[in-house]
C-alpha cells in the first residue's frame, strides 16, 4: 500500500488533465496528526514548490502533501501557482493553507493547469483512503514505466514509501520525488533537518546521499503511539526503525534505477579503504556517473580502463598503487594496473563479460586500508535513453 501502509495515513489520486496521456496526475497524502521533515535540493534554480515546502516545514506541522505530475512548476516566475493550488486544497480538506505542502514534477517552464487542478480537488478528497497508497504512487509518475513502492515493519512499527523518477537519476537524482511515512512516535527534533549534511544515516542511504533540483525525501512521522514508540535516538527500537527506513529508502532507489529510461542494467559501485567516507562516496559516484562506464555497461564490455579513468578523475587523493578493481568476482586491476594476462586469458575475459552483462553489475574498488567506504547506484546509457529524452516535451 506504499505510503498508507503505516496506520492513519490516507491517500488518493485523480486525473486532472495535467498529462497528455490522460493517466492520473494529481495525488494527495493526508494524516491529521503528523510531524514532518524534508531534505531538499541544493540547486539554486529550484522550483516554487520546493521553496514553499521548505518554508512551511520550518514554520509549522503540515497535514497534507499535494502532488501534481505533468508540470514541474519550475522556472515559471512569480506566478504563485503553488500558493493557489495549496490554498484550494486546504479549503477542500478544511485545513489552513500552511498545512499543505506542494510538490510538482514534469516539464520545466510549463505553468500548472490551475483550472483543471482546482476542478479536480473535490473528487480527489473523496478518493482519499487508507488503501490509496498505490493510487498515489501511480499519480506521481512521469516517464516511469511502473510505480515504485516499498514497505517495512519492525516491532509493530510500520514504514511505507513511494518514489518517482527514472530519467534523471543522474545528475544528482534530479527529478526524483520520494515520500516516506511511519506510524512511529517520533518527535520533530529527531527528524532530519533541511541540510543533506545533517540528515541521519537512514535518510542518507534512502536518497543515496545525492540531492538536486526536484529531489526531496520526506519522512512524515506519527505523533500518536500506534504500534510503538521510537523511544529516543539512542535506543534499540530507534536503531531498528532507522534500519527499516533505510531498507525502504534503498528499495526506492533501486527501483527507479532499474526502470531508468531505456536502461537495461543497474550499476552498483562500492568503494572501500578510502581515507574518509566522503572520499569513498565521491569516487563511487564518479564511477557510477561516468558516461564511459555507463556505455560499457550497456554494451556488456568489461573494460577496466573505463573504471580506472573514472576513479582517477573523482577529485579524491589516493595511492594509485593501492587501487584494486573488481567486476563482480573478477579482479580486473591490481595496484592500479590491468594485468597483461587479463587480455590474454579468453576464459577470464568471458567471465568478466558475463558479469558486465548481468541485470545488476557489481563494481568494487579498494583504494587502501582507510575507514572510508560508500556505495553508489546508477544505470547504463542506451540508445533508447537518447530517444526518450529527445522527444520528452513532444
Amino acid at each position: 500500500m506504499s505510503v498508507t501502509f503505516p496506520r492513519g495515513f490516507r491517500a488518493g489520486s485523480v486525473t486532472a488533465g495535467s498529462k497528455p496521456s490522460g493517466l492520473p496526475d494529481l495525488g494527495l497524502l493526508v494524516d491529521p496528526g503528523t510531524t514532518a521533515a524534508g531534505v531538499f535540493t541544493t540547486n539554486l534554480v529550484s522550483a516554487a514548490p520546493i521553496r514553499l515546502s521548505r518554508a512551511r516545514l520550518a514554520s509549522g506541522s503540515p497535514r497534507a502533501v499535494l502532488v501534481n505530475s505533468g508540470q514541474a512548476n519550475a522556472a515559471t516566475g512569480a506566478r504563485g501557482d503553488a500558493l493557489t493550488a495549496t490554498a484550494s486544497a486546504a479549503v477542500a480538506l478544511g485545513l489552513a493553507s500552511a498545512e499543505v505542502l506542494p510538490c510538482s514534477t514534469g516539464v520545466i517552464g510549463e505553468p500548472l493547469h490551475l483550472p483543471e487542478l482546482d476542478a479536480a480537488l473535490p473528487a480527489l478528497v473523496d478518493a482519499l483512503s487508507t488503501e490509496g497508497g498505490e493510487d498515489f504512487a501511480r499519480a506521481i509518475m512521469t516517464t516511469d514505466s511502473v510505480d515504485k513502492r516499498a514497505t517495512g515493519e519492525v516491532d509493530g512499527i510500520r514504514v511505507g514509501g513511494c518514489a518517482k523518477g527514472v530519467g534523471m537519476i543522474a545528475p544528482n537524482l534530479a527529478t526524483m520525488l520520494v515520500f516516506v511515512t511511519t506510524d512511529a512516535a517520533v518527535s520533530a527534533p529527531d527528524l532530519p533537518a533541511d541540510d543533506p549534511g545533517a540528515a541521519g544515516p537512514a535518510v542518507q542511504r534512502a536518497v543515496g546521499g545525492r540531492l538536486d533540483e526536484h529531489e526531496r525525501h520526506r519522512a512524515a512521522a506519527r505523533e500518536r503511539r500506534r504500534g510503538g514508540s521510537a523511544d529516543g535516538t539512542g535506543s534499540f527500537v530507534w536503531a531498528r526503525l532507522a534500519e527499516a527506513v533505510a531498507s525502504v529508502g534503498e528499495s526506492l532507489l533501486r527501483q527507479p534505477a532499474a526502470d531508468a529510461e531505456g536502461a537495461s542494467h543497474v550499476l552498483i559501485v562500492e568503494v572501500e579503504g578510502a581515507d574518509a567516507e566522503a572520499d569513498a562516496r565521491a569516487m563511487a559516484k564518479a564511477v557510477a556517473d561516468s558516461p564511459l562506464v555507463k556505455t560499457a555497461a550497456f554494451g556488456g564490455d568489461p573494460n577496466p580502463g573505463r573504471i580506472l579513468q573514472a576513479a582517477g578523475a573523482a577529485g579524491v587523493g589516493f595511492d594509485v598503487g593501492s587501487l584494486d578493481v573488481f567486476i563482480g568476482d573478477v579482479q580486473v586491476a591490481e595496484g592500479g594496473v590491468v594485468p597483461p594476462s587479463y587480455f590474454e586469458d579468453d576464459a577470464l575475459i568471458e567471465k568478466a563479460r558475463a558479469q558486465m552483462g548481468a541485470p545488476e553489475i557489481a563494481i568494487r574498488a579498494t583504494v587502501g586500508d582507510g575507514p572510508g567506504r560508500s556505495r553508489a547506484m546508477g544505470c547504463d546509457l542506451s540508445y533508447e535513453y537518447i530517444r526518450i529524452n529527445g522527444e520528452y516535451t513532444t
